[in-house]
């Protein structure tokens, strides 16, 4: 759950007043002569998130009025011009939160931006310093007011129903959405498998039959979803590494992880159905301790984040696997690597002021040496089905301090499909061939990791 707006004295006037503020501001309190750089909108599910990248700092007021929902941010120092219009445009109509944007030169240097919400929300307004290639930005996070559990999707898509919503007065709402769509199943025996999900395909070929991977059964095991993660690295503001044709890391990676989520929908383990989970199936910005969190939301049973490498040299080539490493890193390009990954939140742009506990805490190192050695096992078996049908940069896994990697209770891998940066390598990432195969060779990992260490008993029966 996000935190409302930090109290302004726009909260103490109507919308309709809070022009006035400008007034009672000093000349040199104002910036004057900003120019607009760019706006951008970006549409989710999880949020909406609306960038004015300025060359000067914006300084700005906002209020939110909850019925109907909207927002008000008043620019100050600004005329109305042609960049700011675009935003009107920008809006998408099946952005899940913004309705409508609406701008206007409220008073001479005073510019008001007015969001038009379709539900309740919870709006974050924050700046970003210069970093990368981007200069100042203005950030407008919409999330909604309830977000939806994470696993209710889930579970939704294993009864064919729709995804329930979670109870905000239950001390432990995934676990009673757990217990009561568990109890709605019953008997399980005499409903038939629904058919795998594939809404998310959108113009990719069909999934592949369903496949049944033959496993032992573990000592205490259960009947229940086996749940991966998948992680697109990067998005949003976040391109990622960019190839020499302009391909954006962000693009790419999603259409793997799509193509992936399709296998694991189709596959079931021991009888057991398997379900991909998407940290984004869009292309929005998630921060890393996010992803993490997200992930332990859903108890996945395996963490693959998926990326494409990028160096300097051009001719640097090949996949990479990478698994946490408690020490220090197993390479001096590990280091590098992860050093470089861990910075996505930087340019991706991240709130930091306001992310909650639960997230905080995912920050942390809380990584435990029986994640990392289950993480070299899955990583071992990708090195080699990766292997089988690419180049690969170094034949081992490699270690270093991702952040993305450090759930403690998740085995966890960072794959490096190839380098973006290299013609030939960023040739094939853009070819649906390739990502098909990679795809293949991933889920081929993921059944083999499986074979030799099935998923433990949950508490409860998802």
């Amino acid at each position: 759950m996000r935190t409302p707006l930090t109290p302004t004295p726009l909260h103490r006037r109507t919308v309709l007043q809070a022009g006035s503020l400008a007034l009672l501001l000093g000349s040199a309190q104002i910036a004057r002569g900003a120019s607009i750089v760019a706006v951008r909108i970006w549409p989710a599910q999880d949020y909406s998130r609306v960038t004015i990248e300025s060359d000067q700092p914006l300084r700005t007021q906002q209020t939110f009025v909850p019925e109907p929902p909207r927002l008000a941010v008043d620019i100050e120092g600004m005329d109305l011009n042609p960049q700011l219009r675009e935003l009107v445009g920008k809006v998408q109509p099946d952005d899940p939160n913004i309705a409508a944007i609406r701008v206007g030169q409220f008073q001479p240097g005073l510019v008001r931006l007015v969001l038009d919400l379709k539900r309740e929300a919870r709006p974050q307004v924050f700046s970003l310093p210069p970093v990368a290639s981007y200069r100042n930005r203005l950030v407008l996070d919409l999330y909604p007011a309830q977000a939806l559990d994470p696993l209710a999707t889930l579970i939704a898509e294993r009864s064919g129903g729709a995804t329930p919503a979670a109870n905000e007065g239950e001390s432990d709402p995934l676990g009673a959405l757990i217990q009561r769509q568990a109890q709605a199943d019953a008997p399980a025996a005499d409903k038939p498998t629904p058919a795998p999900d594939t809404t998310i395909a959108r113009s990719e070929p069909p999934a592949p039959p369903a496949t049944t991977a033959t496993t032992p059964t573990r000592s205490g095991g259960t009947d229940r979803i086996i749940i991966v993660a998948l992680d697109p690295g990067h998005g949003g503001e976040d391109p990622g590494a960019i190839g020499p044709r302009g391909t954006h890391e962000k693009d790419v990676v999603l259409k793997v992880a799509h193509l992936l989520r399709e296998r694991i929908n189709a596959t079931k383990i021991d009888g057991n159905p398997m379900r991909a989970y998407m940290t984004r199936d869009a292309d929005f910005f998630v921060p890393l301790a996010t992803r993490v969190a997200k992930a332990r939301r859903v108890q996945a049973d395996l963490f693959v984040s998926i990326h494409a490498d990028a160096f300097s040299n051009p001719d640097a080539h090949g996949a990479s696997v990478f698994a946490l490493s408690q020490g220090g890193a197993s390479s001096s390009a590990a280091r590098w690597l992860a050093n470089k990954e861990n910075k996505a939140d930087l340019i991706g742009g991240v709130n930091v002021g306001v992310q909650d506990r639960h997230v905080q805490r995912a920050m942390l190192d809380m990584s435990t040496t029986a994640q990392i050695n289950d993480s070299l096992k899955l990583g071992g078996v990708l090195v080699g089905e990766i292997g089988a049908m690419a180049k690969l940069h170094k034949p081992r896994v490699e270690q270093a301090g991702f952040a993305v990697l450090k759930a403690p209770d998740i085995p966890s891998v960072l794959v490096e499909t190839a380098f973006i940066s290299n013609p030939e390598e960023e040739a094939r990432l853009r070819s649906s061939a390739y990502q098909e195969q990679l795809a293949d060779a991933l889920m081929r990992g993921i059944v083999r990791y499986f074979a030799k260490n099935p998923p433990l008993a949950r508490s409860r029966t998802v």
